[in-house]
């Protein structure tokens, strides 16, 4: 019986090599857009997205296919101007990524791409590791301390937040916050402000968790915040913030939102009896980072994807995927589809905040994000999502913020015109862009009008974003 086994093992091995994982990139099939194929055993497929999204490409169409035991992707990718991928930096560390993989022959883990990714991103000599958005993924430096949150949002919970981590000497590095069905969480990474490194004092710690506890808590609610703090450690911070979302149960509606006549991404999900797979679909509107959405959380609900296809036509994108779960069986109960078709709701909607998006640039110093969360609470906004990002001593805030009810704002409401001594600039566009400087400490005195205003703010940009809209 050994011998038989052994025999086995090797046969696998022989197919293994036979048939190894590979990728081809064709930049002539289409007009307009880059063709990346993809082969690799199954359970891959996250890992796959998670790479080509992390490198700001824009998922067009992509088609998943499964026959013994190994999986075939084919993704059409842009970058975000709708262009085929003519940077070689990209294209070579795609290649590289891909190829290096091949090393751990079947033992695709979600480790070994990150680490493969970043290793080649810092030997590539391209602009290529620029383009990576810091919020995708993060290998954390021993240097700084993380802290995850979630909590009821609340008009003013992140300018809380700031507040008390400022007030105990704690330098916000980079942060993400989400907010989607009154549930709001944050992964932040801080360091200690006097040495610049992660904070190692036991009963700092505790007392920064106390008091993040003490912010998040709401009486009203009973369901209990969480705050951990934690030593670094690899993580993809858009992973683990769909992970905490779907943790605090944000797939529920308040009842506040029963009622609400706006419209929601389209999914279904039924059963394939002649194939053994559940069939879930989802129309809704197309955006970067969509596919990377859907397919993390049905990877974090233990679904496997044997199937599927993604088609995109101007802003409509429709998903349709054949599953198992990792069990080998398709869903058993209307509960659980009923489960499914609400956390595949979620996961395509905390990402599509409705609001005003305002972006920041300016040089970074201590206390600078408090400062803006408060201008932004003392002028009735309230953020529904942001990306905070510090390297170098430059600061690159992202913020989509609305109404303390929830209801978009119009630039004009905030966008100030110098030259017509304060009174208010509407250009009729969708999108107002107004660029100035003053220097980082100034940001303390004006309130958000004023730092519109002054002749040295630099790079404040706002636009606004539409209401989602589906088939």
């Amino acid at each position: 019986m050994a011998d038989r086994d052994d025999d086995d093992d090797a046969y696998a091995k022989l197919v293994r090599r036979m048939n190894s994982p590979r990728v081809v990139i064709e930049n002539d099939a289409f007009k307009h857009a880059t063709v990346i194929q993809t082969v690799y055993r199954q359970g891959t497929l996250l890992e796959v997205v998670q790479v080509l999204t992390d490198l700001n490409l824009v998922i067009r169409k992509a088609y998943m296919s499964s026959d013994g035991g190994w999986f075939m992707n084919v993704f059409h990718v842009t970058d975000d101007g709708g262009n085929k991928i003519r940077d070689e930096g990209i294209l070579n560390c795609i290649k590289k990524v891909f190829s290096f993989s091949l090393l751990y022959e079947n033992r695709f883990l979600f480790f070994s791409f990150l680490q493969l990714f970043f290793l080649i991103l810092q030997a590539l000599e391209t602009d290529a590791s620029y383009m990576v958005k810091p919020m995708g993924k993060k290998v954390l430096s021993k240097e700084h301390t993380l802290i995850e949150l979630t909590g009821t949002d609340r008009p003013g919970l992140l300018s809380e937040v700031c507040a008390v981590l400022t007030d105990l000497s704690c330098n916000v590095v980079n942060a993400e916050i989400w907010a989607h069905n009154a549930r709001a969480a944050a992964v932040i990474h801080i360091t200690d402000q006097s040495t610049g490194t992660a904070i190692e004092d036991p009963d700092q710690l505790s007392l920064i968790q106390e008091l993040l506890y003490n912010v998040l808590k709401d009486l009203g609610d009973y369901r209990t915040p969480t705050v951990s703090i934690s030593s670094p450690e690899q993580i993809h911070t858009g992973r683990r913030l769909h992970q905490m979302m779907f943790a605090a149960r944000d797939f529920e509606r308040p009842v506040s939102d029963q009622n609400d006549d706006s419209v929601r991404p389209y999914v279904t999900v039924s059963d394939c009896p002649d194939r053994d797979y559940t069939v879930v679909t989802a129309r809704s509107v197309d955006r970067p980072k969509l596919l990377f959405d859907t397919v993390c959380t049905l990877t974090d609900m233990q679904y496997l994807v044997f199937h599927g296809a993604v088609i995109t036509d101007r802003d409509e994108a429709y998903q349709e995927y054949y599953i198992r779960h990792v069990d080998g069986f398709p869903m058993s109960s209307e509960a659980e589809r009923q489960r499914v078709m609400e956390c595949i709701q979620a996961a395509i909607e905390r990402r599509a905040s409705k609001g005003l998006q305002l972006e920041l640039f300016t040089d970074d110093h201590f206390g600078l994000l408090s400062d803006i969360t408060r201008t932004l609470r003392e002028n009735g906004l309230c953020a529904k999502r942001a990306e905070i990002s510090t390297k170098n001593g430059k600061a690159k805030h992202n913020f989509i913020v609305t109404d303390v009810s929830g209801n978009p704002v119009e630039p004009k409401d905030y966008l100030f015109d110098p030259a017509a001594n304060g009174t208010k600039r509407d250009t009729g566009e969708r999108e107002s862009k107004y660029v100035s400087e003053i220097s980082p400490a100034d940001t303390r005195k004006f309130p958000l009008w004023e730092l519109f205003q002054m002749p040295k703010f630099p790079k404040f940009r706002a636009h606004q974003i539409p209401f989602m809209r589906c088939l």
